[in-house]
């Protein structure tokens, strides 16, 4: 029901009013180490209505070409109740709905784990985002310490969509002022992180339809040990400051010149591609030979951003399998699940660096040390993904 109410008119009173600049305040975000308690739950402002064209924008900009993420008769043939959110949209929306709180003033992305889909996103679906800080390690004076985080997506009907934990790399305090404040509650808001976790899909049809995906991507197709170089690689420019926006990342690193400039070490310059962007184009890269017959991504682990990308860069990808196993139960007539290493490179082709790297180039470059070997300069990301994939039959 609406209300007509009249308001006076609006005056012009900035002449007015005197300035004093004893009583400024500058708002700021994310958390200094020593502002993370172990225990404590954000809940995150704003929350992201998934609409139509964001979806089909989304998958897009990111080269998706699995159908269910393009085609909405196919995504209702193959069970689902429409069109669905790309798993890589899904992700980035969530994390970056708690950039404001939790990372906002992190050095650094120190790895995602166990991330897990456990259902549909559809067109006017709103998720909003929650976060749990599990422990806070701090490493001597003067030094950033390390946060693990684990966050949830929790969609209008309080379902849990997506879960996963992070570490993040985080400066103390130090003589800087504290962080604007949490909101005060009377009680810590509840946290369904679900362990043991089941997914909800739909009853898949006995049969898919045919003809809309490649005929190279399905379960058969897959032997364990076998590396897939992706042909094309991805020119990153300027956009990706618009859409870092376009997910709701709020951590300057990413669209400030003035904050990333005044940075030191190897961040210090441009701004850095927010690297949920990167993640979304070397899937987008791998899709057409390894995602386009999936009917789910189950979820991804043990994933590293290992070197910042800029502007002007051009990202790469290649995937290993890892392990092929049939889907449980009575799916396993139909579809199966592949495990995949995700491989992100810059500045060269996946078929150059595989000829330059070869086998160190699925090693986790975090243990090259102790393998006494040089981490490799290209080499951007590294996860594990595992895909519910259609069989031929």
């Amino acid at each position: 029901m609406m209300q007509a109410i009249r308001f006076r008119a609006q005056a012009e009173l900035a002449g007015k009013v005197k300035v004093n600049l004893q009583q400024v305040r500058y708002p700021h975000y994310g958390r200094y180490l020593e502002e993370f308690v172990p225990g404590q739950v954000f809940v995150h402002p704003r929350a992201f209505t998934f609409f139509p064209a964001q979806m089909e924008a989304f998958a897009r900009t990111y080269m998706q070409c699995n159908p269910l993420y393009l085609n909405d008769q196919y995504a209702r043939s193959s069970g689902f109740a429409g069109l669905l959110a790309s798993p890589q949209m899904v992700f980035n929306v969530v994390l970056s709905l708690g950039v404001q709180n939790d990372s906002e003033k992190a050095m650094a992305n120190l790895g995602y784990y166990d991330a897990q889909y456990l259902r549909p996103v559809y067109p006017m679906d709103t998720i909003r985002s929650l976060t749990k800080v599990i422990e806070r390690k701090e490493r001597g004076a003067g030094k950033p310490g390390i946060v693990t985080i684990r966050t949830l997506g929790i969609n209008q009907d309080d379902q849990v969509v997506l879960q996963y934990e992070r570490k993040i790399m985080v400066a103390g305090q130090g003589d800087r002022p504290p962080t604007t404040p949490l909101p005060k509650a009377t009680a810590m808001a509840a946290f369904p992180w679900v362990d043991e976790a089941e997914v909800a899909l739909p009853d898949f049809p006995e049969s898919f339809a045919s003809g809309l995906t490649g005929p190279n991507s399905y379960f058969e197709d897959f032997a364990v040990g076998e590396i897939i170089v992706h042909a094309n690689g991805r020119t990153i420019t300027d956009e990706h400051l618009s859409l870092t926006y376009a997910v709701g990342n709020t951590h300057p690193l990413h669209f400030d010149r003035v904050f990333s400039s005044g940075l030191s070490g190897k961040m210090s310059g441009d701004p850095i591609v927010y690297g949920g962007l990167v993640f979304a184009w070397l899937e987008g890269l791998a899709s057409r030979d390894v995602s386009e017959n999936s009917v789910w991504e189950l979820g991804f682990t043990e994933g590293y951003h290992t070197q910042p990308c800029i502007g002007g860069d051009t990202v790469a990808a290649l995937s290993r399998v890892l392990a092929a196993e049939d889907a449980p139960g009575g799916l396993g007539s139909k579809l199966g699940i592949v495990t995949f290493q995700l491989i992100g490179v810059k500045n060269l082709s996946a078929a150059n660096a595989l000829a330059e790297y070869g086998e160190d180039l699925f090693g986790k470059e975090n243990d090259k040390k102790a393998m006494d070997k040089e981490k490799i300069d290209a080499k951007i990301f590294e996860i594990e993904r595992r895909l519910l994939i259609r069989k031929r039959g």
